[in-house]
């Protein structure tokens, strides 16, 4: 999976911290994810611990979007089979299926494609009737591959507005706050357009905690944001977005658009959302190869957030106490973290994306033979095609040029060219970070 694993497995320590990442990003891939969560028995389709009589549908609709959802769609029709007889779905790296249509779309930033691709959605969507089963597939990347902008408002206007909200570092839950109030599709919209037919969604969470109206902006779960709240978002992160957004939220907030669906304008009856897999999974996996190599395993958090390279020092402190005291475990040992961390955008023209900030952070203060390594698990850190870095005590050699890069946003450079990055390509899958630190035994 580690296209350029030859060159950071420079020992066993290196080897171990790239095996944990590997296998984390395995199990959390989404065929092994559906197949473990949907099954088909004697014409019975459960999902977890609910079931849904097929017979009692006509038509079986697989619609969504995200990094993950042309594995969704592999493994569900392997599972449906004929029983599927339509659907669409936007991703960014699609593959050949043989009933549902996996369409092209951009990421992070909208594009016309994934507008025009949304619009087939949702006529799809629309034409569902109550012999329907629609199953919604939701997976990491869905806020921006599944667009229809609401009103009168442009693409350009939400492209300008998700870049602006990407780079003030704010959390994802407020960014899907206001997408969800300039979309169509967005905040159980999608849902409520299927009225009266059934709605099964699958959901391979990308949100630190699981907050199912947060992942891919819940495009079919109840929403309890406000225009006022999208509005409080772009005012506490010095957001000015264009006066059209500005204009059609204010409008929401006086009352002149109606709000997002809520919990009474869902039922719960025709409406349910199922959790297939998340960041969890893939630390689980990891955990297991540490104990596995004799390693004790120390899971810190999946819900790791904040600055990333704060975060990177924190977690190199953990690592530090054990090899020093063997508090709260004995090395040898592994500390995994997983989560989403942000990143505040300060300089110009860097390149790079939490994993490497943070890597680079732990970096700056790393000595010893403890390793650090951290990757998104779609293999793409942030914008950039690196998965995200691994390093040791002897990556930064210069420490005054290293803070200049985190300074700058350039770590991604910096980590070139000390040859300390990760590279998979697109992994198929996205379960948030995942962080490895391995702490030597202190003999």
């Amino acid at each position: 999976m580690i296209e350029n694993r030859a060159t950071l497995e420079r020992s066993q320590t290196h080897a171990l911290a790239l095996d944990c990442l590997e296998r984390a990003v395995a199990a959390a891939a989404p065929e092994a994810a559906i197949r473990s969560n949907v099954t088909v028995s004697d014409g019975t389709l459960s999902i977890a611990d609910t079931e849904y009589d097929l017979t009692a549908y006509r038509d079986v609709v697989v619609v969504g979007g995200g990094k993950a959802a042309s594995g969704v769609v592999t493994a569900l029709e392997s599972i449906l089979g004929d029983h599927v007889t339509d659907g669409l779905v936007v991703t960014k790296h699609p593959t050949e299926s043989d009933r549902v249509r996996c369409v092209t779309g951009d990421h992070p930033l909208p594009s016309e494609r994934n507008v025009r691709a949304t619009a087939e959605l949702l006529e799809l969507v629309v034409e569902a009737d109550a012999e329907t089963l629609v199953v919604p597939v939701v997976t990491g990347g869905t806020s921006a591959l599944l667009t229809a902008p609401a009103g009168d408002l442009s693409l350009t206007e939400l492209r300008e507005t998700t870049a602006l909200l990407l780079d003030s570092g704010a959390p994802i839950d407020e960014i899907n706050a206001v997408r969800k109030h300039l979309s169509e599709s967005k905040g159980g919209r999608l849902a409520a357009a299927a009225a009266p037919a059934t709605v099964a969604t699958l959901v391979l969470s990308d949100v630190v905690g699981n907050d199912l109206s947060a992942i891919g902006s819940g495009p079919t779960v109840p929403d309890e944001t406000t225009y006022g709240d999208a509005l409080a978002v772009l005012e506490r992160h010095d957001v000015t977005p264009p006066e059209a957004v500005a204009a059609h939220l204010a409008a929401g907030d006086a009352g002149r658009r109606p709000e997002t669906p809520t919990t009474a304008g869902l039922s719960a009856e025709r409406v349910r959302t199922h959790l297939v897999g998340d960041n969890a999974l893939a630390l689980d996996a990891a955990r297991d190869v540490a104990r596995e190599a004799g390693y004790t395993p120390l899971v810190v958090t999946s819900r790791l957030r904040g600055e990333a390279r704060e975060a990177g020092t924190t977690l190199l402190a953990v690592a530090e106490e054990i090899a020093a005291t063997g508090d709260p475990v004995e090395p040898p040992a592994v500390v995994l973290a997983g989560g989403e961390c942000t990143v505040s955008i300060t300089g110009e023209g860097g390149t790079g994306g939490p994993n490497q900030e943070l890597a680079l952070s732990a970096g700056i203060e790393l000595t010893g033979e403890t390793v650090v390594a951290a990757v998104d698990s779609d293999g793409e850190d942030g914008s950039s095609a690196v998965a995200g870095a691994l390093v040791d005590g002897e990556t930064v050699t210069d420490r005054a040029a290293a803070r200049e890069a985190l300074a700058a946003n350039d770590a991604g450079r910096f980590l070139s060219e000390a040859d300390a990055t990760i590279r998979t390509g697109p992994t198929g899958t996205n379960v948030n970070d995942v962080v490895v630190l391995v702490v030597p035994d202190r003999a």
